[in-house]
């Protein structure tokens, strides 16, 4: 192997380009960062260049040398007329061209996306890579020969389930069989495809990338890969066993790869990650921090670093105890449900995050708990103080896989006798303290992409009216509704949102409780009255918290907990007259219908 001597530039972190000599072709391959850092090596696909990993290789140049090329028949590298010239093998040759050019020493980490993936299993399950590959990253790129086994065994036992994954992905498909119709996809590659891909990418991905200006015709060399290898590989698939650890990145939305082809890997892998990105299937294009964390996490754990809560999650054989490795934050977790929803998580595995005004009644909340509770003050009604703290967590614990916004206070009174500043208080804390945490936590879960679940506590108030709840009612029922507006928008970004409807729950919120217009005399005895009588109903809140767990592993819109939140959320619906009629007769100082 031969190659031209690299230019220099003029700082180490913008690309350097050099040519390479594969099996019988010249690759352009371009390097950018330290060459004394462990080499991450990139590998594009169909229809793409090198230019693909553009944004990602910017991020992972600060710690790692990355070097990338323009496979063969693509961009400014040499282009093969022969089909067969384009088999995997030959494809892998050039990977390990590649591999000892910019890494002589040291073995690389291969990360491949689409048919740049698909090339690479063959380099990865080659016996040179026990000593030239130290781990391999597939994103939407499964191996031909592991997919042909797949299909094997789901034809071997034709349960409905096995037909169903085989006829999907089949669908998923459909344009490999267009690409073996002879001349007219090259034409169509070179005269209508390719002068539009930008603009079609847009389109069915609503990724922004310029195109290389010769993805027309890249793409119509590019077809030969398909013709070369699909259906022979279908066909006689081999047993490609990889000695290497193997990170298999899903993206939930890919258009084009189903995520069930990489549910039997295992069998040829011995160190295997499957990890979930929500994301289609140009995710380097549209979600590149996310590819280059995701990179960044497993590198560094085949470096010597520990596992990363997210690659815990993520290896294969490790027991799911439920919520192991998970990040749960509960606010309002010094007392009633937020410390019985602490502890509820915590028994299930998780590792939680204990936030209350209260820090003395957090540090007791994560004592009772244990080693895998961290205690915060933290006050929900201020919205600089929650982006800090979401900050903080974030950069000591990792992202969390679920918050619950949990925290509230109580104002019982007429509303004629609610003076301003406690419809600003109750205001601050119920509504905007949970638009606050949503705010905050659901950022970073969106810019995370694995997904995750907001919790917010509503009550049964916010649909049952009361003659003396207006502001405590109107709080919850915001919480409700802003609770439905984020489940629609955070769809698109995996994140799950409840709402919790707690009824009549024994609480210390009855201790706290503000009823307007009385004296602190009257106060004290209204208080213990409610108390009493909360106590007296016997509904606590591990219960409650039960029901918010049960809701996350469920992913369940809305919880209505105790029987007369359910039977009110019934009239609600069936009969709102009746509610708006029984306010005008209740008493005026009731027991608060939620936590």
């Amino acid at each position: 192997m031969a190659s031209e001597p690299t230019r220099l530039p003029t700082s180490i972190h913008a690309p350097r380009r050099r040519t390479v000599r594969g099996d019988g072709v010249d690759l352009a391959v371009f390097t950018q960062g330290d060459p004394d850092s462990p080499t991450v090596l990139l590998v594009h696909g169909f229809p793409d260049t090198h230019r693909l990993w553009d944004a990602v290789a910017d991020q992972l140049t600060e710690d790692y040398h990355v070097a990338r090329y323009d496979v063969r028949g693509a961009g400014e590298s040499g282009a093969p007329r022969k089909l067969a010239a384009y088999r995997v093998e030959t494809l892998a040759e050039d990977l390990f061209a590649v591999a000892d050019a910019v890494s002589p020493r040291r073995p690389v980490h291969v990360v491949a996306h689409d048919w740049g993936s698909i090339q690479s299993w063959a380099a990865v399950t080659d016996r040179r890579a026990k000593t030239r590959i130290a781990s391999f990253t597939s994103i939407s790129g499964p191996s031909l020969d592991h997919v042909g086994q797949w299909m094997r065994r789901r034809l071997a036992r034709p349960t409905p389930a096995n037909l169903a994954q085989i006829l999907r992905q089949l669908g998923k498909s459909w344009y490999i069989y267009l690409f073996h119709i002879p001349v007219l996809p090259a034409l169509a590659w070179r005269t209508l495809i390719g002068p539009r891909w930008g603009a079609l990418l847009r389109r069915a991905e609503g990724v922004r990338a310029r195109p290389a200006p010769t993805v027309g015709s890249d793409a119509a060399r590019g077809i030969r890969l398909y013709r070369a290898n699909t259906f022979s590989g279908l066909g006689r698939p081999k047993p490609r066993e990889a000695e290497i650890p193997v990170q298999v990145v899903i993206p939930t939305r890919d258009r084009f790869v189903s995520p069930a082809l990489a549910e039997d890997l295992e069998r040829w892998i011995g160190r295997l990650w499957r990890r979930r990105v929500v994301a289609g299937h140009w995710v380097p294009l549209s979600r590149p921090g996310v590819v280059a964390r995701v990179v960044e996490e497993f590198v560094a754990h085949i470096d010597g670093a520990p596992m990363t809560r997210g690659l815990q999650r993520a290896r294969v054989g490790a027991p799911d105890l439920g919520f192991t490795n998970r990040l749960v934050v509960v606010t309002g977790a010094g007392h009633g449900i937020g410390r019985a929803t602490a502890a509820a998580f915590a028994e299930r595995g998780a590792e939680v995050v204990v936030a209350d005004l209260d820090l003395d009644a957090a540090n007791r909340t994560a004592a009772e708990i244990g080693p895998a509770a961290y205690p915060y003050r933290v006050d929900v009604s201020d919205a600089e103080a929650m982006r800090r703290f979401a900050e903080d967590v974030a950069d000591e614990h990792g992202v969390p896989d679920v918050v619950v916004n949990n925290a509230g206070i109580g104002i019982v009174g007429p509303f004629l006798h609610t003076t301003a500043a406690e419809w600003r208080r109750i205001t601050d804390v119920n509504l905007l303290g949970v638009a606050h945490g949503c705010h905050a936590f659901g950022a970073l879960m969106a810019a995370a992409g694995e997904g995750g679940h907001l919790v917010n506590l509503a009550s049964a108030a916010a649909y049952l009216p009361h003659r003396s709840l207006s502001a405590y009612a109107a709080t919850k029922a915001g919480v409700l509704m802003l609770s439905d507006c984020l489940r629609a928008e955070l769809a698109e970004h995996g994140v799950g949102v409840t709402a919790v409807c707690p009824g009549i729950v024994a609480t210390d919120i009855t201790n706290t409780t503000r009823f307007a217009g009385t004296s602190e005399v009257e106060q004290r005895h209204l208080r213990a009255n409610a108390t009493r009588a909360y106590a007296r109903r016997g509904f606590g809140p591990d219960r409650v918290a039960g029901e918010i767990v049960r809701a996350v592993e469920q992913e369940l819109p809305v919880v209505h907990v105790t029987p007369e939140a359910k039977l009110a959320r019934l009239l609600s619906r069936l009969s709102p007259g009746l509610l708006r009629r029984t306010a005008r007769i209740t008493g005026h100082t009731p027991s608060l219908p939620g936590g």
